[in-house]
């Protein structure tokens, strides 16, 4: 297993305690935007994480009062407005890396979302498996405002998931910012905080969720995602195998003994 605490970072800041990594981009006085340099490293950092052993949980958080404004328009959108369709394409699928390395990555993810979220910044917190945000944070997958279709890093199959085909379909189309009482009611955001709690609010989500069976933990955002592709009757056998494997962990095991011992279980990932 790979220790990811000793991993140095250069393009984002992480940081590792306790089995909760707090990771978040380091630019904001420029409201935190993505270069080619960023989207690579959180690329290859989220593929090593589904190995390492050190981390049960990800927090990606804000950063002076903004989450991200997406794609850095000088590093990142003039650059590819000179490129032939081959580096076009290596850049896209990249980026798309990054979503696909952040769902295989065996860990819950929760976004701490103040401010701008935005472009890729909108997709990187669609990608988390739970989001929590300020009544400040402003969301928008603005790609047609800037003259690209809205199908974006997996846009068009995992937003309608979340809030719905036309609401979706409004945002994708339209560019406009979904503000955070929308969210709420949408399902995007699970729960508004104040902004000096944000943090806070994470990282006791975080410490909630690193406590439980984190194996288990791994099992249920992998059905999560796989069972998007499944049919009813697969997804329920699917389950019955996932369920069957967590039945023969220790931690299993030790939440059984726990309650008959009327004692609250103390879980290992194992």
């Amino acid at each position: 297993m790979t220790q990811i605490a000793s991993r140095q970072t250069e393009h984002f800041r992480a940081e590792i305690a306790d089995g909760i990594a707090t990771v978040w981009l380091d630019r904001p006085e420029r409201k935190n935007p993505l270069t080619f340099d960023s989207y690579a490293e959180l690329r290859d950092w989220f593929g090593v994480l589904r190995h390492a052993d050190d981390v049960d949980v990800v927090i990606f958080a804000s950063n002076g009062g903004n989450f991200s404004s997406g794609g850095d328009v000088h590093d990142i959108i003039g650059p590819l407005t000179k490129m032939d369709m081959k580096e076009l394409l290596a850049f896209t699928r990249m980026t798309g890396d990054l979503v696909k390395a952040m769902i295989n990555c065996g860990k819950p993810i929760i976004a701490a979302i103040d401010g701008i979220c935005v472009g890729a910044g909108a997709i990187i917190a669609m990608a988390s498996d739970m989001r929590l945000a300020t009544p400040q944070a402003k969301t928008a997958f603005l790609f047609t405002r800037v003259g690209l279709a809205g199908c974006d890093m997996g846009a068009c199959a995992m937003l309608p998931r979340i809030i719905g085909q036309a609401r979706a379909a409004e945002l994708l189309y339209t560019g406009r910012s979904m503000s955070a009482e929308e969210g709420l009611s949408w399902g995007f955001f699970s729960r508004l905080v104040d902004a000096d709690a944000l943090r806070e609010e994470a990282a006791t989500l975080a410490r909630q969720v690193a406590a439980g069976p984190n194996f288990a933990h791994m099992m249920t955002k992998t059905m999560l995602n796989q069972e998007w592709n499944m049919g009813l009757e697969q997804a329920i056998e699917a389950e019955a195998q996932a369920q069957a494997i967590c039945m023969q962990t220790a931690d299993f095991t030790r939440a059984y003994d726990a309650f008959v011992a009327r004692q609250k279980p103390v879980f290992e990932g194992n």
